[in-house]
């Protein structure tokens, strides 16, 4: 019988600093109206200098751990864009400063589909008994690669880390993932991507005045494309389910933009106020925006217990995806 994984434990991290959109507006060609019309958001927490990834990988996981009242995981799955280095992996470092000892440990990049990526990944590792519980983390510091002058990438990103526990348990029992659907389209690489920096385009002294290391997005196709494949996706994992998709108790979306929020909850039918929203105050997070989305959501007692719940993604590679779950009774820690 293949092994069903379970959400055992949340956590969530988000650096002190706070970046609001007046403030932006003091540094860029922008106003907060500008940039709540557009987004939605009010504003974004940054990272301090100094703070990298791993710091709120750490904190998040920590805190899944101590929501689910234990002390070691068996591997850990990080997702993110960011990593503390491209060489090595970063989710090794947070095994060791976690104390969890010679677990395997690996990053997953997958943009803003990051974290369901790696939620899928860890689902194989329980499946296979190569590990009963995972520590699965998204984990971003947008706030590293975005370009000082851009002022609409500023406006939207924000910098954050959040977890869970899965173990295995009974398919039936509050908690246990559903149907995971992911996929990918690469010949929309340009659509969101950071040029430089990789073997494609390596940074060399003698052509570093042409390199671009910052992230660069062309948000008209990206809006199209996120409200199509996540209510595509959204809509198949609630089917499979044996879900209406009216019957959704709550849609916990990437939060990237609020109106491409309401247009997959308008698109599935589903009242928008069933579509908890979390990035007025932090952003689009990247990896960490899931899992942050769902600490928010638990914290609020807008995502109870018994609720039919779809998470949902959109981000670079082109990658997208889904999966459903009835939430159990899990705090955030």
């Amino acid at each position: 019988m293949v092994r069903t994984s379970v959400v055992a434990g949340l956590g969530a991290w988000l650096p002190a600093g706070v970046v609001t959109n007046d403030d932006l507006g003091r540094e860029l060609d922008t106003t907060d109206d500008w940039i709540r019309s557009r987004t939605g958001i009010g504003r974004r927490h940054i990272a301090e200098p100094g703070v990298a990834t791993s710091d709120m990988a750490v904190e998040a996981g920590g805190r899944a751990l101590k929501s689910a009242g234990v002390a070691r995981a068996d591997a850990v799955v990080l997702a993110t864009t960011t990593p503390d280095r491209l060489c090595p992996a970063t989710a090794p470092l947070v095994a060791a400063r976690l104390s969890l000892g010679p677990v395997p440990a690996f990053d997953v990049s997958a943009v803003c589909t990051g974290f369901l990526y790696a939620l899928a990944t860890a689902r194989g590792l329980i499946a296979a008994g190569t590990a009963d519980r995972v520590l699965v983390i998204g984990a971003d510091t947008y706030s590293s690669i975005l370009d000082p002058g851009d002022r609409s990438a500023r406006a939207i990103f924000g910098d954050g880390a959040g977890a869970v526990l899965l173990r295995p348990g009974e398919p039936d029992e509050p908690g246990a993932l559903g149907p995971v659907l992911l996929a990918s389209d690469g010949s929309g690489e340009e659509l969101i991507s950071v040029r430089s920096g990789g073997s494609r385009e390596p940074f060399r002294r003698e052509t570093a005045a042409d390199a671009d290391p910052y992230f660069r997005m062309n948000g008209k196709a990206v809006f199209r494309g996120a409200v199509e494949r996540m209510s595509q996706s959204s809509r198949q994992v609630a089917e499979e389910s044996g879900w209406t998709a009216d019957s959704i108790d709550r849609l916990v979306a990437h939060q990237a933009n609020l109106r491409i929020l309401h247009a997959v909850a308008d698109r599935l039918g589903l009242p928008r106020e069933r579509c908890p929203v979390h990035l007025d105050r932090v952003g689009n997070t990247a990896a960490a925006s899931l899992p942050l989305a769902l600490a928010d959501a638990v914290a609020a007692r807008r995502l109870l217990p018994g609720h039919r719940t779809v998470l949902t993604a959109f981000g670079g590679g082109l990658t997208w995806g889904a999966t459903a779950l009835t939430w159990p009774d899990v705090q955030p820690a």
